[in-house]
């Protein structure tokens, strides 16, 4: 859902409801994680994906059905369909998708998390998604329709609406807040009324984390290319360097923002306010010993994502040797990518852009780097 809340918003404050289908499980080789959403409005329209193509044309058809009736539906695709081939997952994998009705009644959960998301906050969404079918105990023989879609949004220390039961809400609360800390959305079980014992209600958590930092160090044109490709994969991104007349606004127009500082000062005033975190891609393009090493001395000694470092092999060599010198473990000079990127023969700023956010998403997901034609197994990792 957080690529379309956007349309979701809209479409409800202009009193058009819409039908949302959210991917909450997956097995195998799906070709899209949980969260990923698809909407679809009363005047036909689609805005984003659940699959990537495998599944759309029968989950619209679903969609149009949940926007007449109002009733929400569970529903799973895979290769174990017989007719996988036609509607179900041919790579493979196997997702379940819920589709709800949402409409003017949920703009107060909506503007609590539009509202958080302006002020640069988490916030997270909780939705039930499966219920049994009453002989849980603590069930009542009408639970199982009243609490389907019902939905709890947290903001800060702000709570709206409510899952049907005070203690399932107090249970629910505690650990999405668990998930929104992590920045994922992922499936909750408790009982009806918030016994963690497995079976009853099934929930599904959609975080709204703050999105993840991209620090770029060195105001040079491979800075410029490779500010646009973070911005591209969602990073929030700064570009640094201590040379005012390189480090302007007008030369880096898709970063959030320039800032004109030594590159470890600053580092150390984002660490120290903690304002990075487990996420941060750090990318050191400086190539200049009186401002790489400081830096990568301290980037290296936090559990940043990704610290990458432009460089010739020379570079490289003494640099890793002044880091050595600086008292750095080999298990911290081992998290070093440098020189930064992969090898894809790339020359120009945004070839090598490329091979920077390359090796940033192979990190992240665990990716070999290979070509997936010399590979065997699932193309998608679970992750």
């Amino acid at each position: 859902m957080p690529d379309v809340f956007d349309e979701v918003h809209r479409r409800c404050r202009d009193g058009e409801p819409v039908a949302l289908a959210t991917v909450v499980a997956t097995w195998h080789s799906a070709p899209q994680p949980p969260g990923a959403a698809m909407v679809v409005a009363a005047d036909g329209t689609v805005v984003g994906s659940v699959s990537g193509g495998c599944v759309e044309a029968d989950l619209y058809e679903r969609a149009r059905r949940v926007l007449d009736t109002g009733q929400p539906e569970l529903c799973r695709y895979g290769i174990s369909d017989d007719d996988a081939y036609t509607v179900g997952l041919t790579c493979g994998g196997i997702l379940d998708v819920f589709v709800g009705r949402v409409d003017a009644g949920a703009l107060p959960a909506l503007d609590a998390v539009a509202a958080a998301r302006r002020g640069g906050q988490p916030a997270a969404i909780v939705t039930c998604v499966a219920a049994d079918d009453g002989t849980s105990p603590g069930a009542g023989p009408t639970d199982t329709a009243r609490r389907l879609g019902r939905r709890l949004v947290l903001t800060g220390q702000r709570t709206v609406g409510s899952l049907g039961d005070d203690r399932l809400d107090a249970a629910a609360r505690a650990d999405a807040l668990g998930l929104l800390a992590a920045g994922r959305s992922g499936p909750l079980r408790y009982g009806y009324h918030g016994q963690r014992r497995g079976d009853g209600i099934s929930l599904f958590v959609t975080a709204y984390a703050t999105p993840p930092r991209m620090i770029v160090f060195g105001a040079i044109d491979f800075a410029a290319a490779v500010t646009r490709i973070g911005a591209f994969l969602g990073y929030r991104v700064t570009v640094c360097d201590a040379r005012p007349v390189f480090a302007t606004a007008r030369r880096f127009p898709e970063a959030d923002e320039v800032v004109v500082q030594w590159p470890h000062r600053y580092l150390r005033t984002e660490l120290a306010a903690d304002r990075l975190d487990e996420r941060t891609v750090v990318c050191v393009l400086t190539h200049d010993p009186k401002f790489d090493v400081p830096l990568l001395e301290l980037a290296l000694r936090h559990p940043l994502a990704y610290v990458g470092a432009m460089g010739s092999r020379r570079t490289h060599d003494e640099r890793h040797k002044l880091l050595s010198e600086a008292g750095l473990s080999s298990e911290q000079l081992a998290r070093l990518a440098s020189p930064i990127g992969l090898d894809l023969g790339g020359r120009t700023p945004e070839e090598t852009a490329v091979s920077v956010a390359a090796q940033i998403v192979a990190a992240r997901w665990g990716g070999t780097g290979r070509p997936l034609a010399a590979l065997d197994g699932p193309i998608h990792q679970p992750g």
